[in-house]
């Protein structure tokens, strides 16, 4: 909702009664939300490289020490989870 209490979709429900100039402030507006929130996805796609690296270094380590890769019970636990129905991962509210 913005500062005039319009909400994303009455934005664009009158459109076609917007002056040129609201046309360009609405179109400049979105291009920098839209750039903020490409920015951030790049960050976050950035740190999960960083992450995912680092877990695989933690394998490969790992299995250089001869140290098993899977604990007792890890592959019960992951066919548990696999023959699971579904779940959405944001909706923790079933916890």
């Amino acid at each position: 909702m913005d500062a005039q209490g319009h909400t994303d979709f009455d934005l664009l429900v009158n459109i076609q009664s917007y002056r040129d100039e609201e046309l360009k402030q609405l179109s400049e507006s979105l291009e920098k939300d839209e750039r903020e929130i490409s920015k951030r996805r790049r960050l976050i796609h950035g740190q999960l490289d960083i992450l995912r690296a680092e877990m695989v270094r933690r394998l490969r380590d790992k299995h250089r020490s001869g140290e098993p890769l899977f604990g007792e019970g890890d592959v019960d636990r992951l066919s548990s989870i696999l023959s699971s129905p579904r779940r959405d991962p944001v909706d923790d509210s079933s916890e």
